[in-house]
């Protein structure tokens, strides 16, 4: 059985050269730290190479000057040159150590603020985004970009070009020293070369392509995991526990295969690796033993062969290096795709460039003409066209699917209307910075969300400089302040995510008081007291009756004790406003109100 988790995510397979530049700009405010790091490593590289010409130094010189003194000479004037060499060589490599630990400290450092301005880039995105970017994917495969794919940037965008850097230097200045200790054998050492430039290109290919069916696999298996938390409750009710296990069974059993089978991959490139840069040491010692001494047209000595041997196996790493660089580009290029996908998608709502900011307003409410659809040629709303006046309570009825959370939807801007225009106080909101609508229009959503915390942090949510006295007295209007008070912390009760702990009911109450608190002068509650039960709907309602008094009132319910007393009431029918009045006028009707109503008599 297949499912969404099962379908991968399209990874581009070039590298795309803009891409690549684009991602500069994270390195830029760091180049000073590039700048420092690549000379220490360039430093270290440098040094680090003077050791086989020193070896050939000391075999080719520094011992047999040393054998042909007599035996009675002093120790210092037979062996000095060997001791400089080899106190030398000593001090290099504590040097080079000391060099790379520098470096690696100091990358680390950058690469976590460079993964800091990432996460805080994308984040930030996020938060932009339409709902319908979040409606339309996994959360899992959100959440895979932020985390994964940017730990997978931090390392090629700090030590990856260092290392690029460094590994291009070191192979010129090998093939310099080579050159200069001997040019033939040069040529021989490079002899195997070309074998090795096709076997890496072969096997890069293969290794490129099972790693990204690996980041496939994972981004699957988290999208999965992510969802299966989060509907744990609805997995439990239905004992659909073996059905989800069978799933995430088979989606780590995938994740396993690819895993295992590109790290096979890249086992099977090393031995490839060893085994030609070993040849490659034979044909040079081969050649060397051929040409010691003056014959066959040149002099080689044994300081020579032992030198060359140090500079070949050299000459391989950096190739070796230069080709996982290749295939961590190829693989991180297609990791930024990803997110810069995510950073381009289009924020369809957004402040105009001269959007002014909301001044207090009195809570007068129009929608003119307004038309509204998710899809294009599916309409919700059609020629919706009302007028509001500052207090008064409007309650929103209708059938599943009519459209009533989607015209307080509009109100607060969570969406454009395709065209018509929406009006507080007179002005069209698309000319009003959206932070200052929403800091006057309150929404108390049917879906209570809570956030991990304690009960005052998240009532304060609302207002962030209100006071303790300020959230408890918001508390008590809404009947929370003696269920709050049974908890031994009190307000201070620790909350998991999303309230686990708490009824539903409770939940309502809480984000209830957290609405309240904000003081809105337009308020919009969409099926707030669906989860209470109805002796603490009785006692709500005086906390409600003082909550809306004059407040402009957005009710959208299906308890007639509820929307009855409103001022105003709308049913809603196929996106349209098909019946308007108070109460009284609507039974006098006799219409789909009044039959509403009847119905929910009977039942």
């Amino acid at each position: 059985m297949r499912n969404k988790f099962d379908a991968d995510e399209e990874i581009e397979k070039k590298v795309n050269p803009r891409i690549i530049l684009r991602m500069m700009k994270w390195i830029k405010p760091y180049w000073a730290y590039m700048f420092l790091a690549c000379f220490i490593m360039l430093l270290a590289s440098a040094i680090g190479l003077l050791s086989p010409y020193l070896t050939r130094m000391a075999i080719d010189k520094a011992i047999p000057d040393a054998m042909k003194l007599p035996a009675g000479s002093a120790f210092f004037d037979k062996y000095g040159l060997l001791i400089k060499i080899s106190a030398f060589l000593l001090l290099s490599t504590l040097l080079v150590r000391f060099l790379l630990a520098a470096k690696l400290k100091l990358m680390t450092r950058v690469a976590q603020k460079i993964i800091l301005t990432i996460r805080k880039e994308v984040f930030t995105k996020l938060q932009s985004l339409p709902f319908t970017y979040f409606d339309s994917r996994p959360h899992g495969k959100i959440l895979i970009r932020v985390v994964n794919y940017v730990n997978s940037l931090s390392d090629l965008l700090s030590n990856g070009i260092i290392q690029l850097i460094s590994d291009l230097f070191t192979l010129i200045v090998i093939i310099c020293f080579m050159l200069a200790i001997d040019v033939k054998l040069t040529f021989v050492c490079m002899a195997v070369l070309p074998i090795l430039i096709i076997v890496l290109i072969s096997i890069k290919k293969i290794q490129h392509q099972a790693w990204q069916q690996e980041s496939y696999k994972r981004s699957n298996l988290t999208a999965y995991l992510s969802e299966s938390l989060n509907g744990m409750k609805i997995t439990k009710s239905y004992a659909r526990e073996e059905e989800n296990q069978t799933i995430f069974n088979r989606l780590c059993d995938r994740c396993k295969e690819v895993w295992i089978r590109a790290v096979n991959i890249n086992n099977i490139l090393w031995p490839i690796v060893d085994n030609l840069s070993t040849l490659g040491v034979v044909f040079v010692y081969l050649a060397g033993i051929a040409w010691l001494g003056d014959g066959l047209g040149g002099t080689v000595t044994v300081g020579t062969l032992v030198a060359f041997a140090g500079y070949i196996w050299r000459f391989w790493m950096p190739i070796q290096n230069l080709g996982n660089f290749y295939n961590s580009m190829v693989t991180a290029g297609a990791y930024v795709e990803r997110i810069f996908e995510l950073l381009d998608e289009k924020e369809e709502i957004t402040d105009k460039p001269d959007a002014k900011e909301l001044p207090p307003i009195r809570g007068h409410v129009s929608f003119d003409k307004v038309n509204f659809s998710y899809e294009k040629g599916n309409p919700i709303l059609k020629n919706v066209d009302f007028t509001i006046t500052p207090g008064t309570s409007v309650a929103i009825v209708g059938p599943t699917g009519a459209g009533k959370t989607t015209i307080v939807n509009l109100l607060t801007r969570f969406y454009n209307p395709d065209n018509g225009k929406i009006l507080i106080d007179g002005i069209d909101i698309q000319d009003l910075q959206i932070k200052s609508i929403r800091k006057q229009v309150g929404v108390m959503l049917q879906d209570s969300f809570l956030f991990s915390g304690t009960i005052m942090e998240n009532i304060r949510y609302g207002k962030l400089d209100a006071s303790d006295e300020e959230c408890i007295e918001a508390c008590k209007t809404v009947r929370a302040h003696d269920f709050i008070m049974a908890f031994p912390d009190g307000y201070n009760t620790k909350l998991t995510a999303n309230g686990g702990g708490l009824s539903q009911g409770q939940k309502q109450l809480l984000a209830f008081a957290r609405v309240l608190l904000s003081d809105p002068r337009i308020l919009i509650l969409d099926e707030a007291t669906s989860s209470v039960d109805t002796q603490t709907e009785r006692e709500l309602q005086a906390g409600l009756d003082k909550l809306l008094t004059n407040r402009t009132s957005f009710i959208i319910a299906h308890r007639l004790s509820t929307i009855r007393n409103s001022d105003i009431i709308f049913f809603v029918d196929h996106g349209e406003i098909v019946e308007r009045g108070n109460h009284e006028q609507l039974m006098a009707l006799n219409g789909n109100y009044a039959a509403l109503v009847n119905d929910v008599k009977l039942h």
